[in-house]
């Protein structure tokens, strides 16, 4: 079974504050990567690594 998931729309989430932080593992690390190097408000995003090579991702200084 294959899981699409709206990595634009979770980006937007979190920039808009929907949503706190949003984790993901390593294995789809990779793909969420290259939507956030073609996302507009990318500079609003902060990832941080976990032990383990999970990635949490949270918004930073978007209040403009």
């Amino acid at each position: 079974m294959v899981i699409f998931l709206d990595y634009q729309k979770i980006l937007d989430q979190l920039v808009s504050g929907e949503l706190k932080e949003y984790k993901v593992e390593p294995k789809d690390a990779f793909d969420l990567q290259k939507t956030i190097r073609n996302y507009g408000k990318r500079q609003y995003i902060t990832g941080r690594a976990e032990r383990g090579g999970a990635i949490v991702y949270t918004a930073t200084n978007t209040d403009e």
